[in-house]
């Protein structure tokens, strides 16, 4: 049996290949000699930059940025070398992610992307000729306003004040955008954006209304938030002629879509179309007789884009079955077998606080996939039994094959 393992990170818990290490060996311990693949993967958030430099090669560079309550953070961003040009590899939650943001502080109306900007222009200083960022996990929600006043840009209110956007909620204080200061080499590096396309910046399907609860805001917060996301894009289009508000990727990471495509001019992708010119998975699932697959948390936006679900797309092409194990099982997950999952089972063994949980994942992580395994033995060896016809003679129960 060909085993292929295509996990995603377990946000805030562990990162892609810590899972994927924990899956190979629960495999390993049930059978040591197994043929099995192992190919983490991205989609934008934790772990984008260390798992595409280990492909490609290059290094990381450390540096000490604002982090998303505005305090300094360490970070880094990626260098990667290839048809003699560089290119930076820019990771949104290795700066602004929500792991970042203490649970006690996690109110998208006060946190920031400004450190993502200083990223940007870190890898500018460093002479790059290309800049690749991945949005995801993020624990901001301000449209990348702050990303871009790293970046020289500069907002005023309608009395003509200069503000200082230090969350989502000043966005609704915008009414005037001054881009004269903007870093001018960012008209000449071109920056590609792995980003969720289902993700937009306004309307009823919003970032605010759809993601804004999951990062601490309350249901009056979220129409501050969108609202405040509408007068931004206003202002933006007024000021700069680009309209932001329904974009696909717009409303990533909190908008910073949305702000990367305005004020740096970057090329928002479909997050696995970019992805996957650096981590080719199509095909070792369709050499596999079995693929599994992992998410931190599986519910009903699994199938709007998530890593299990552009897995399971691929192997529905090769009539592949994809097993996945997650961290919690939430609301609406049976829409994944809709979505081309075949099973899906959580790891969870026993009622715990959720400390212990994250601390116990890698020990769940491998013993689920050891028992996966040992059942799919079960019904091999079930289905081979009933190729065999037992016949009794005598008193005694012959196999006739």
């Amino acid at each position: 049996m060909r085993v292929v393992m295509i996990p995603s990170g377990f946000k805030e818990c562990l990162q892609v290949g810590e899972v994927a290490e924990a899956m190979e060996r629960g495999a390993r311990r049930f059978d040591k000699t197994m043929d099995i693949k192992v190919v983490p993967m991205i989609d934008g958030g934790e772990g984008f930059t260390k798992t595409i430099i280990n492909i490609k090669g290059g290094q990381l560079v450390h540096r000490e940025v604002v982090g998303p309550v505005g305090e300094k953070v360490p970070s880094y961003f990626g260098v990667i070398r290839e048809n003699g040009k560089r290119t930076a590899v820019i990771e949104m939650a290795a700066v602004a992610g929500l792991h970042l943001v203490p649970v006690q502080q996690r109110n998208p109306l006060k946190t920031t992307s400004y450190g993502v900007g200083e990223l940007i222009i870190h890898a500018l200083d460093y002479g790059v000729d290309h800049i690749l960022i991945g949005c995801g996990d993020s624990g901001t929600s301000d449209g990348g306003a702050g990303m871009a006043e790293a970046l020289g840009v500069r907002f005023y209110n309608d009395k003509q004040q200069l503000i200082t956007v230090e969350g989502g909620e000043r966005l609704i204080e915008v009414a005037e955008v001054d881009t004269s200061e903007l870093d001018k080499r960012l008209h000449h590096i071109p920056v590609d954006v792995a980003c969720n396309w289902k993700n937009v910046l306004c309307g009823n399907q919003g970032v605010a209304r759809i993601f804004g609860p999951q990062k601490g805001a309350t249901p009056s917060q979220v129409d501050l938030l969108s609202e405040g996301f509408e007068r931004y894009a206003t202002v933006i289009e007024t000021a700069i002629g680009v309209n932001v508000r329904m974009i696909p990727g717009g409303g990533a990471s909190g908008g910073l879509g949305a702000g990367l495509a305005a004020f740096t001019g970057a090329k928002l992708h479909e997050r696995f179309s970019l992805i996957r010119r650096f981590i080719d998975i199509e095909q070792a699932i369709a050499t596999a007789d079995v693929v599994f697959s992992a998410e931190g948390s599986l519910d009903f936006q699994t199938p709007n884009g998530k890593v299990p679900a552009e897995v399971a797309r691929i192997a529905k092409k090769y009539d592949v079955p994809v097993i996945l194990i997650a961290g919690a099982i939430g609301k609406g997950a049976t829409a994944n077998y809709r979505a081309g999952i075949h099973a899906y089972t959580s790891i969870t063994q026993k009622p715990v606080v959720l400390q212990e949980a994250l601390e116990l994942a890698p020990i769940w992580i491998a013993d689920s996939i050891e028992s996966i395994l040992r059942q799919i033995d079960i019904g091999k060896k079930v289905a081979k039994r009933k190729d065999v016809i037992h016949v009794k003679r005598n008193g005694r129960i012959y196999q006739n094959q």
